[in-house]
């Protein structure tokens, strides 16, 4: 009985550690995504916290929803209007994740992502329609208490619900990259070198796409790039990293994103992030599936070699001695046709 109570408590101590641990990662995301904020201060074009809270969901279980709704609240609450309009937001911050892992759940989803199929179920399924949740709960919220007006609900909605998405695409798969990475033993000095090369370019590119030259559009052949040598390890921070440089230029209002409008700026901003994740999840996991085929294909090529080597070898041994039976077969019915005609053959001879 005490070490059945004993292992109840070490889970329960387990289980709100990890709680505990969500709320903060979420609180300190939400903190970082607030300083670009372009509505009202309280919403933004990326929402690390969803991305945070997707992953969390998808790695430890639903049993860490706890500290989504903890975090929630703890960034929602000096911003809220009203205390229910704060409940409000929360429970629309807690569902959409929530949404969106019974979503991929539902779907068969790997966290791998290294599949076609699960890059489609998070584009579709998790961010964008998981999304649509906390989008329209909390815009709602906002115009009902009377702090954003008519004209500015889908303005509002738009920035949340990308914001939201953008989370979801660009933040969940470096979470999932980081569960599995492992440091590379083996790797040959030029892949050092080639990997340390694509971080200068990244870096060299967002400084010049988020100054008042627009040159966003030179990110996408870094991503091609780290999607084809790096996989989904290389593709998911590059995507990131692309699209923190774009919301720079953004909140700046440099670069294609000057002399516009809030709702302009938006469209543009999350065409270009949406594109750039986009290209980057879905040429890793096309890469990392024909990686797998040609693995496959080596091994069922490895298996019937081995195969036809015994076969080969089967037949051989298997051969040989019925060879010889039937040499033997032949010789002795020989010798018996010649001791047949022998006496036949002496009586033709006189005396």
């Amino acid at each position: 009985m005490t070490v059945a109570r004993q292992e109840r408590l070490r889970r329960g101590a387990a289980a709100a550690l990890e709680i505990c641990v969500v709320a903060a990662v979420y609180y300190g995301s939400a903190k970082l995504g607030l300083l670009q904020q372009l509505v009202r201060g309280q919403v933004t074009p990326l929402w690390p916290p969803t991305g945070i809270a997707v992953a969390s969901l998808l790695l430890r279980g639903p049993r860490v929803w706890p500290g989504i709704t903890l975090g929630a609240l703890l960034v929602n609450a000096p911003l809220g209007p009203s205390l229910p309009a704060v409940l409000a937001i929360v429970a629309g911050n807690t569902l959409a994740p929530v949404c969106s892992y019974a979503l991929l759940r539902r779907a068969g989803f790997r966290i791998g992502l290294s599949r076609l199929s699960d890059v489609l179920a998070l584009i579709f399924l998790g961010a964008i329609t998981g999304m649509l949740v906390s989008a329209t709960i909390g815009s709602g919220t906002l115009a009902l208490a009377g702090v954003v007006g008519a004209h500015g609900f889908w303005p509002t909605w738009s920035v949340w619900w990308t914001g939201d998405a953008m989370g979801v695409l660009v933040v969940t798969p470096v979470l999932l990259v980081l569960r599995s990475a492992r440091w590379p033993k083996d790797a040959p000095p030029s892949r050092w070198a080639e990997g340390f090369l694509l971080l200068v370019a990244t870096a060299c590119v967002g400084l010049l796409g988020s100054g008042s030259t627009p040159l966003m559009f030179l990110g996408f052949p870094l991503l091609i790039w780290a999607a084809f040598r790096f996989q989904l390890a290389g593709a998911a921070p590059c995507a990131l990293a692309v699209s923190t440089f774009a919301i720079v230029a953004a909140a700046r209002g440099s670069g294609p994103f000057a002399g516009h409008d809030l709702l302009t700026n938006m469209i543009t901003l999350q065409a270009f992030n949406a594109s750039s994740a986009l290209t980057a999840l879905l040429v890793a996991a096309a890469v990392s599936e024909r990686n797998q085929a040609q693995e496959e294909i080596s091994r069922a090529c490895g298996y019937l070699a081995g195969m036809v080597d015994k076969i080969s070898a089967g037949r051989s041994q298997a051969t040989l001695p019925l060879r010889y039976a039937d040499e033997n077969t032949s010789v002795t019915r020989t010798s018996g046709k010649g001791a047949a005609d022998e006496p036949e053959v002496r009586r033709d001879q006189p005396g």
